[in-house]
């Protein structure tokens, strides 16, 4: 049984269910019609007593595997917003149901998290059963550089990294490379690349009696890699990330951020080219996110994205929104000189920050009402 779209191939083999994203000239950025493909597919299979597991892989130019899913498709959010596009709005609701829908999987869902694996790509993966890594993967929720914070779950996830490593994460969207993500709590095992297309194979001949079953071979095969990986400590493993990133605001980072160190010349850099709203906005969604569950972080996710295209309590939408500029500068005129209001950490107010987080809507007609 095979379903093929123009991005998004699924079929079941034996006892298998089989996801490819093929969309790999976009290096298979989410689109509305990929969030719904997907969304039915895995509800037809959690109903499906033949499928036991899961597994969903990314797709390259030269063919399989190389780019997990670089995100959500964020030419399509620009133009939406300039627009009035009313699927905006359909586009978050839904994508955020497919990551409540993947975290809550009643089946072992597998992702071989190959190549980039940003924003929209780890809201389809950190809810695997088994988050399968390589030496290729970059792993990033890179949002505030676009004006925009990370979401699909990114609150709950991120949050729940070891310490503070989840505010250093989200506010400069660090790129973690190859394992390094096994150290954050943000992947399980670590194979080759060079392995996956045979792992694939096998996963396809072979008769499986659970899905467990496929997750105790998949830990096994991987085993000695992900040994090799874990013992190799990250640059960054020595950095003082607790104490900065735990301080209470994000003026009181950046000052924390003044020596000459390394790590804090390029950390403040880093910071420094994000939106300072939304640096604000990302640290306290982190610290809310921190003490939810799922369910109730994306639907405050839900409320700050529209927030972020509609920012009615500064009176800025669309091309004066926060997020429109930031995509505007990274992927549409692409000068890498967004014009962020304010321009620096220290203008931002809590009267800036604290509306994003009322709800637009009453609970009762909440987009994400559903979600438990």
């Amino acid at each position: 049984m095979s379903t093929y779209t123009p991005e998004v191939h699924s079929e079941r083999v034996g006892d298998l269910g089989f996801i490819t994203l093929n969309r790999p000239k976009a290096l298979n950025a989410l689109s509305l019609a990929m969030v719904r493909e997907l969304h039915h597919v895995l509800q037809q299979w959690q109903d499906d007593s033949r499928i036991q597991a899961v597994v969903v892989r990314g797709s390259n130019k030269e063919g399989p595997f190389g780019a997990f899913c670089a995100g959500g498709d964020i030419r399509y959010f620009h133009q939406a917003a300039l627009s009035g596009d009313a699927t905006l709005e359909d586009f978050f609701t839904e994508e955020y149901s497919l990551n409540h829908l993947i975290q809550n999987y009643s089946k072992p869902y597998i992702a071989l998290m190959d190549g980039i694996v940003m924003g929209g790509g780890m809201g389809i993966s950190q809810g695997a059963a088994l988050r399968v890594v390589t030496e290729r993967t970059k792993m990033a929720m890179p949002e505030t550089h676009i004006g925009l914070f990370p979401d699909v779950g990114g609150g709950y996830f991120l949050s729940r990294c070891p310490g503070h490593l989840g505010e250093y994460l989200a506010l400069t969207g660090h790129v973690l490379r190859g394992g390094e993500s096994l150290h954050v709590g943000l992947a399980d095992v670590c194979v080759n690349s060079s392995e996956l297309p045979a792992l694939w194979d096998v996963l396809r001949q072979q008769d499986w009696a659970s899905g467990e079953a496929v997750v105790a071979w998949l830990r096994e095969q991987s085993k000695a890699s992900t040994g090799q990986t874990m013992a190799a400590i990250p640059a960054w493993h020595n950095a003082p990330i607790d104490m900065v990133f735990g301080l209470a605001t994000v003026a009181a980072i950046e000052q924390a951020l003044q020596g000459t160190d390394e790590w804090s010349v390029q950390t403040l850099k880093a910071l420094h080219h994000q939106s300072p709203l939304m640096l604000c906005v990302t640290l306290e969604q982190i610290r809310c996110g921190r003490h939810m569950t799922l369910s109730q972080d994306l639907r405050m996710e839900r409320d700050l994205v529209r927030h972020c295209f509609q920012t009615d309590h500064l009176s800025r939408r669309g091309v004066r929104s926060e997020t429109v500029e930031g995509i505007r500068a990274l992927a549409v005129d692409k000068d890498h000189a967004p014009k962020w209001q304010p321009a620096r950490i220290a203008d931002v107010t809590p009267e800036m920050v604290q509306p994003f987080f009322k709800s637009p809507w009453p609970a009762s007609a909440h987009p994400l009402r559903h979600l438990n």
